[in-house]
């Protein structure tokens, strides 16, 4: 059974999404996700300054696996990246809502987390693709 955190939002594309309170937010892959993945030895993330938008491409997930797309959440410039996935890819399978995060941006619209899943609901599409 996948982690899923109550503090957080999900999306289809199994990345989470964590609202920090100064306007910023926190993104990464689900538990889910990298059990998917597997062993995670590349993570392509966006440059800083850039912006993301919700429900679009922002990133990659390799693994001795496969290669995955990683969405963001949300809309929003990045504010910082994970710099120690450079080096230590293997975080986000150690400790994917931890040290495993992958991205931090400025909100544009706090309004638009109101549209995201929350525990219960990811967990039912969890639920539905194990």
């Amino acid at each position: 059974m996948s982690e899923i955190p109550a503090n957080v939002k999900y999306i289809e594309t199994h990345q989470w999404v964590r609202v920090e309170g100064d306007g910023t937010a926190t993104v990464g892959i689900t538990d889910f996700a990298q059990e998917q993945l597997g062993d995670v030895v590349y993570i392509g993330l966006p440059e800083v300054g850039a912006t993301v938008n919700g429900g679009e491409e922002a990133g990659v997930a390799e693994s001795v696996k496969s290669a995955s797309d990683v969405f963001s959440p949300v809309t929003g410039e990045v504010l910082a990246v994970n710099e120690t996935l450079e080096d230590e890819p293997e975080m986000v399978n150690e400790d994917p809502y931890g040290e495993g995060w992958l991205f931090k941006v400025k909100l544009a619209d706090e309004g638009e987390l109101d549209g995201l899943m929350d525990a219960d609901t990811y967990a039912e599409l969890v639920a539905e693709q194990e």
